[in-house]
C-alpha cells in the first residue's frame, strides 16, 4: 500500500515536472537555436507577408543616397498601413501625434479650434468649435482646407494637417479654404489661441423654457450636463431645448450619459463588428420629465448622432434644423509601448430600429435651413430661425 502511495506521488511529481519543462521549453528555450529564432506557426504567416518589406528595407539600407534610420522607416510603415485602410478615421499617430490628439479631447492646447475629417481627398471641416478662433474666423462645416500656409494640405493625411493647424497661442495661421458655391479660393487667417474645453452651457428663456448647449463630448461632458440639467430644473424648466448643432461629437460613454437623461428605460444604439457580433447599448429606468427637442444640423455628427438617433426612433422628443453629418462608426483608440497610438475603426452602429446613418446623417423632424451669414456681417447680428422655432414647438408641448 505504501509502495503504492509513492508510485502515484512519484508518478504526480513526474507529471508535474515534464509540464513544466514542456512549457519552459515551448515558451522559452524553444524561442533560440544557435543564430535561428522558433517562432509560433501564426507569426510565421505575418512574417511571410512581411517579406515584401523586410527586402525593401535591406535594398533602401544598402543603395539609398542618403542616410536614414531603421526607426523612419517603421513609422512610415506604420503610417502607409493605416492609408491603405482608406477610412479618414483609422490613423497611425507617432508619439508626438498621439500626444497632440489626448491634448485635443481633454486639456488645453494651442490651436484654431476645429475638427475636421477627410472627405473626397479633402481635408473636410466638420465643425468648428464653439468660441474658438475658427468659429470667429467664420468657418463653416463642409470647408475644404486646400492650404495651411503655403503647404498644399490636400492628400497628405488629417494627423499632419491637424498639426499644422496647431501651434503657440498667438501665432497665426492663414488657410486657404474652398467653400461650396463660392468660384474662387477664400484665404482666412486666423490667430491660434488656448482652446479651454468647455463643452456646456445651459441658461433659462422667457417662459420657463431651459437651453443646454453641448459643443462637443469630452471626458466630463456628461456631468456638466446633468450639472446644467439640475440648474434648470431648480429655476422651474417647463421645457428644454439641447442644442447640438456644430458638435462633431466625441466620447461614446459621455452621449450615453446624455441620452440617458433623457429617455426611459430602453435601446439608445447598438454595435456590430467585422463578425457581426452585436453590443447593445440601454438607457435606464428614469428621465426628465419636461417636454424636449434638439436642435440639429450638418455639423453634428457621431455622439450627437447617438443621442438624436436614439431620440427621434424612441419619439421621446423632436429634432429641428437641417439633417445632420453622417458618421456612423465607432473607433477604438489604443497606445503603444513606446508611446505611438493609433484609432481604428472597429464598428458601426445602429439607431434603435436598426438603422446605419453612415455617410447618410439624421433627417431632422422639422426641417428648418439656417440663414446664411452675409461676408462683413456679424453672425450675432443674424435672426436664428432654428431656435425660434425649437421655442415654438417647445410652447406648443407645454400648453
Amino acid at each position: 500500500m505504501v509502495k503504492k502511495r509513492q508510485f502515484i506521488l512519484s508518478l504526480i511529481v513526474a507529471v508535474a515536472v515534464t509540464a513544466v519543462l514542456t512549457f519552459t521549453f515551448t515558451n522559452f528555450l524553444s524561442l533560440r537555436l544557435g543564430d535561428k529564432v522558433i517562432i509560433s506557426k501564426n507569426d510565421y504567416e505575418i512574417v511571410k507577408e512581411s517579406k515584401k518589406l523586410l527586402t525593401l528595407k535591406k535594398y533602401i539600407d544598402k543603395y539609398y543616397l542618403e542616410p536614414v534610420g531603421s526607426g523612419e522607416l517603421m513609422e512610415g510603415a506604420a503610417k502607409g498601413m493605416f492609408q491603405a485602410l482608406e477610412d479618414p478615421y483609422s490613423v497611425y499617430m507617432d508619439e508626438k501625434e498621439f500626444k497632440d490628439f489626448n491634448e485635443s479631447t481633454s486639456g488645453t492646447y494651442g490651436g484654431i479650434g476645429v475638427i475636421v475629417t477627410e472627405k473626397d481627398g479633402y481635408v473636410t471641416v466638420v465643425a468648428p468649435i464653439e468660441d474658438t478662433p475658427g468659429e470667429k474666423a467664420g468657418l463653416k462645416t463642409g470647408d475644404k482646407i486646400i492650404k495651411v500656409d503655403d503647404k498644399e494640405v490636400t492628400g497628405i493625411g488629417l494627423d499632419k494637417a491637424t498639426t499644422l493647424m496647431k501651434g503657440k497661442k498667438g501665432t497665426k495661421v492663414v488657410l486657404t479654404i474652398s467653400r461650396e458655391n463660392r468660384a474662387e479660393p477664400l484665404v482666412i487667417e486666423i490667430k491660434r489661441e488656448d482652446i479651454i474645453l468647455k463643452t456646456v452651457k445651459g441658461s433659462m428663456l422667457e417662459n420657463g423654457i431651459g437651453y443646454i448647449r453641448i459643443s462637443m463630448f469630452d471626458q466630463d461632458t456628461g456631468k456638466e450636463f446633468k450639472k446644467a440639467l439640475t440648474d434648470v430644473e431648480k429655476q422651474n424648466a417647463k421645457g428644454l431645448i439641447l442644442d447640438l448643432r456644430q458638435n462633431p461629437g466625441g466620447f461614446v460613454t459621455q452621449c450615453v450619459e446624455v441620452a440617458d437623461e433623457l429617455l426611459d428605460k430602453g435601446i439608445i444604439f447598438y454595435t456590430e463588428d467585422k463578425d457581426k457580433n452585436q453590443v447593445v447599448t440601454h438607457s435606464k429606468d428614469g428621465k426628465i420629465n419636461v417636454p424636449f427637442v434638439i436642435l440639429v444640423d450638418g455639423g453634428s455628427a457621431s455622439a450627437s448622432e447617438i443621442v438624436s438617433g436614439a431620440v427621434k426612433d424612441r419619439k421621446a422628443g423632436l429634432l429641428i434644423g437641417t439633417k445632420t453629418f453622417g458618421k456612423g462608426l465607432v473607433q477604438s483608440v489604443e497606445k503603444l509601448g513606446d508611446g505611438s497610438g493609433f484609432k481604428l475603426t472597429i464598428q458601426k452602429y445602429y439607431t434603435p430600429n436598426g438603422i446605419s446613418i453612415n455617410k447618410i446623417g439624421i433627417e431632422p423632424d422639422i426641417l428648418i435651413e439656417a440663414l446664411e451669414v452675409k461676408e462683413g456681417q456679424n453672425p450675432e447680428e443674424v435672426k436664428d430661425v432654428q431656435l425660434d422655432r425649437a421655442i415654438e414647438e417647445i410652447q406648443k408641448l407645454i400648453k
